[in-house]
């Protein structure tokens, strides 16, 4: 899909949603070993479609955002959140550190904060650029991060090679970017436990939003909708507030460094060689030693 034109003096940030890459390539590729038997498939994948995302897109500042260990504020709302989530595969666990390490060694900025999730990092960032007239472009396979897209941000997903403006949120959700958290409160995210009204799909949704314009209004005519789902509303209208505080990505993140820091560093082959002679990664062994220019 063809990328938004923009100006060629506005400068562009480049985000990363890592965690969301990170589950993807570990169940999207095959069960690839190194010969001491280590996994190397969520290292394999989330690299290469860093490396891809550098090619495609020439960006001023740069970063891979990580979710934190541990529990986040929405824990603290809500003590069932992603509470159905199996533990994280010993497998895809092991990976995390060296692919940690390899991010850092491409040159990428790579970030993590505590008590907050990726997501929240991203609409930060996202936010702060935009008032700095930056053009954020985000890659992501999250549903959850439409609700970020305007006029300066875009997503883009290396996986399924779709990219997301304004229009193309609202072609693909029946809802515009503006209406994303109310849309995804009514439907509830079953990935993340956030129940939403009973029975509320996505038809649904977009035919409540159509009519009523937002979840405020739609709440205040929750009388007149008739039937078993307006029974199922009325049902779930104390509840609704809590599942849209959950939905809602924090935009108000204090960060620990400046905008401005996340650029692009030298590629540190000291460190790179050892990790992909460890997880056989020939090609890009490879493609190392051309551009240093030996003959490994």
């Amino acid at each position: 899909m063809n990328q938004p034109s923009v100006s060629p003096s506005r400068k562009t940030l480049l985000l990363v949603d890592g965690s969301s890459y990170l589950y993807r390539a570990f169940h999207a590729l095959p069960d690839l070993r190194n010969p001491a038997g280590e996994p190397t498939n969520a290292i394999k994948g989330v690299l290469s479609m860093l490396h891809k995302l550098r090619r495609d897109h020439a960006a001023d500042y740069i970063a891979c955002v990580f979710d934190a260990k541990g529990k986040t504020f929405r824990d603290d709302l809500y003590p069932e959140y992603k509470a159905h989530r199996p533990p994280m595969p010993d497998d895809l666990r092991s990976q995390i550190a060296p692919l940690h390490t390899a991010i850092r060694a491409e040159g990428w900025p790579l970030i993590v904060i505590d008590g907050v999730e990726a997501d929240d990092v991203i609409g930060t960032l996202v936010l702060e650029a935009a008032k700095q007239n930056i053009r954020s472009i985000v890659s992501t396979g999250d549903k959850d991060m439409a609700q970020l897209v305007n006029d300066h941000v875009t997503l883009v997903n290396t996986m399924s090679d779709e990219t997301l403006d304004e229009t193309g949120v609202a072609e693909k959700f029946g809802v515009p970017p503006n209406r994303i958290i109310d849309y995804l409160t009514l439907i509830g995210d079953t990935v993340d436990n956030v129940p939403g009204v009973p029975k509320c799909g996505p038809k649904t949704a977009v035919k409540w939003l159509s009519e009523y314009d937002s979840l405020d209004n739609l709440v205040a005519h929750a009388d007149a909708i008739k039937g078993v789902v307006g029974d199922n509303l009325r049902t779930a209208r104390d509840w609704l507030p809590q599942a849209r505080a959950l939905i809602t990505i924090k935009t108000d993140v204090a960060l620990p460094f400046e905008l401005e820091s996340l650029t692009l560093q030298p590629r540190d082959a000291d460190t790179l060689r050892p990790l992909f002679e460890r997880f056989v990664f020939r090609a890009w062994l490879r493609e190392l030693d051309v551009c240093l220019g030996t003959n490994g």
